[in-house]
């Protein structure tokens, strides 16, 4: 547990530099070829990347490097779902970075949390519950929710409430959780509840 805390502790010096930098600069992509072979993503991910499907995730916003490691995981195998998988296996390591480009440099549309998830979500969000050992989501993934992207650690705000649930259920499964990142995601998701799982997924929702 000193490790994971030692982890989150060290997300926190990367914000200032992740918030005034272009995702591209991470990836090497180009926004404009990114912006070219993104029309068969939009067809479930939506226009600019803000999908319309609660079940399918927003990319508009999303920190590049976070979007380039997933791709690559999805083309590996080391992601799986059947759909992403046949999407990835044909892309290229250009391919990737331009894509993660573009969705970087889009923006994320904000959603709505219900206000029973507040007194729930909030204080988990901001400071984790020590007795448990769980963290808060604000150290990696910051006060608003915009994530870090030099760490790769994802932007979450506005985020499809479904979705961040079912991804939170799959970390606590051990159905995700391939990279060191997505560990550290499953020591802290098997904490949680039904109850606070989907209570996140609704603040997150509507975190701004």
């Amino acid at each position: 547990m000193k490790r994971l805390v030692l982890a989150l502790s060290l997300c926190l010096p990367l914000f200032a530099a992740a918030e005034t930098t272009d995702g591209n600069l991470f990836t090497g992509g180009d926004v404009a070829r990114g912006e070219s072979k993104a029309a068969t993503c939009g067809a479930c991910h939506g226009p600019k990347g803000n999908s319309g499907n609660p079940e399918w995730p927003s990319l508009a916003g999303q920190g590049a490097p976070y979007l380039k490691t997933q791709l690559e995981a999805f083309r590996s195998g080391a992601r799986k779902n059947v759909l992403m998988s046949s999407q990835a296996a044909g892309l290229s390591d250009q391919d990737i970075a331009d894509l993660a480009a573009y969705y970087a440099a889009q923006t994320a549309k904000p959603g709505v949390a219900s206000e029973a998830s507040v007194a729930v979500a909030q204080p988990l969000y901001r400071a984790g519950d020590a007795e448990r050992g769980i963290p808060g989501c604000a150290g990696c993934h910051g006060p608003t929710g915009a994530g870090n992207p030099a760490a790769a650690y994802p932007h979450l705000a506005g985020q499809h409430a479904t979705y961040t649930a079912a991804a939170l259920r799959a970390y606590r499964s051990g159905e995700r959780g391939g990279s060191h990142n997505g560990q550290m995601m499953v020591t802290i998701a098997k904490q949680l509840t039904d109850e606070e799982i989907e209570a996140l997924a609704s603040y997150l929702n509507g975190l701004q």
